[in-house]
């Protein structure tokens, strides 16, 4: 969980251990930390909200369950703790190797060719999935969650894999089937984040339920509003709004479902400065999963397109959130979802400055200009023998000059499509030419 201090250079550590002023006068060490750094044994003193917004049962109490810790991570940013001196070191050590490493792009166990296959079979399952509650939904029949966790299993242990597989199969849109698609790649996006931000593997399943299930009460809004080509008036806004609660209802009887993914259908439209809905909640009472959901839907409703407008190039809605930030989101996790996602995200068609063509294959957090490329089209837009180059690297061109993107492209462009591309994959790495 991204975490700063308050210095004369706050942009140096973004996880850091940070006292709390009111406790400096006390004999046992206490220190502020992340909630995803609680461990079995540590005594919670403070949480960052009221204790009676936690469903936990003691005010101040020694975590001795793992199920306390995990209520933890789902509600809460940061606890105050206090411990042995020793330990409390270890953990700052642990801090200090979680800046270094959102720095750094997401681990890669397997190669994007490598795990094209094994996402595309996941994608395809919970897409499945969620077409069934969708049309379940609207035929008012009995609601069956119980395929989603093991869904959500595959898409997590593929994401960990190669999260680059997963975010190309969600580049690939269509505007009639969008609330589904929407649905299950706010879920991509999200569990990505989480693995980005340092999160247990339990937590990467949830989050991933919250991104699934966040958006389906949408099915409860009448379709006329739901898909009106022009803007909407006040008391349709005032009944689209509605999808959060309709969503809530739906998913608060579900006890095979953890609270907080109805807490996350509930509040994902919730705003850092209260002026949401549909409870205009303070900043404190926004569980940090509603806040992971509220950015990952912001981002891919922005480059979407809806039946009333076309979406946006992924730079622009990065400069959306970016706005956005400390007034509708949180802003050190907008900073991280921009580094993590990168100006180009992976499966973005770009064209070099030497005029080749070619598909990004990873962002890189700490250069987001940077990422690495597959190079599909020569500088004359012929097709080349595909082959990556890493623009982090600074790699130099036939002119010794270093290589960047000139553009971004729409998927298409001068005949190359991502959904062609990963059939070519496919289909070489003996799985089919199935297109995506």
């Amino acid at each position: 969980m991204l975490f700063r201090r308050k210095t004369a250079k706050p942009a140096a550590r973004r996880f850091q251990k940070r006292p709390d002023p009111a406790m400096m006068d006390t004999a046992i060490p206490r220190t502020r930390l992340p909630v995803d750094m609680v461990e079995i044994g540590m005594r919670i003193i403070k949480l960052d909200r009221p204790w009676t917004e936690v469903p936990l049962l003691f005010q101040g109490f020694v975590v001795d369950t793992p199920d306390q810790i995990q209520t933890l991570r789902h509600y809460c940013h940061w606890v105050l703790v206090e411990g042995d001196p020793k330990r409390l070191a270890i953990i700052d050590e642990r801090l200090e190797a979680l800046n270094r490493k959102v720095n750094q792009p997401l681990p890669e166990l397997r190669s994007l060719k490598q795990e094209l296959p094994k996402a595309k079979a996941a994608y395809g399952q919970t897409q499945d999935f969620v077409d069934r509650i969708l049309s379940d939904i609207e035929a008012d029949r009995e609601l069956d969650f119980s395929d989603a966790k093991p869904l959500i299993h595959n898409c997590v242990q593929s994401i960990q894999s190669n999260a680059n597989a997963m975010f190309w199969m969600a580049r690939i849109k269509s505007q009639d089937a969008y609330t589904a698609e929407h649905c299950l790649r706010v879920a991509i996006y999200a569990i990505a984040f989480g693995r980005f931000l340092g999160m247990p593997q339990e937590d990467l399943q949830v989050i991933g339920l919250c991104g699934l299930l966040h958006d389906i009460g949408k099915l409860k809004v009448p379709a006329g509003i739901l898909n009106k080509p022009g803007p909407l008036t006040a008391d349709e806004m005032a009944e689209m709004q509605r999808h959060t609660e309709f969503g809530y209802q739906l998913l608060q009887s579900h006890h095979q479902l953890e609270p907080i993914v109805a807490d996350v259908t509930r509040h994902h439209h919730e705003r850092i400065d209260g002026k949401g809905y549909p409870h205009r909640l303070d900043e404190w009472q926004i569980s940090r999963f509603a806040r992971i959901v509220a950015i990952v839907d912001a981002f891919d409703a922005m480059t979407s397109d809806r039946c009333y407008r076309e979406g946006i190039p992924s730079s622009e809605a990065m400069r959306e959130l970016y706005r956005g930030r400390g007034e509708q989101f949180d802003a050190n996790m907008i900073e991280a979802f921009i580094r993590m996602v990168g100006i180009y995200p992976a499966g973005t068609l770009v064209e070099l400055s030497t005029g080749e063509v070619a598909l990004v294959i990873a962002a890189h957090p700490g250069k987001k200009l940077r990422p690495r490329v597959e190079i599909i089209l020569g500088a004359d837009k012929r097709g080349t023998v595909p082959y990556i180059i890493d623009l982090a690297e600074n790699p130099l061109d036939s002119e010794g000059r270093a290589y960047s993107i000139k553009q971004p492209l729409a998927d298409g462009a001068h005949g190359v499509s991502l959904g062609a591309r990963i059939g070519q994959v496919m289909a070489v790495s003996g799985h089919g030419a199935a297109g995506a």
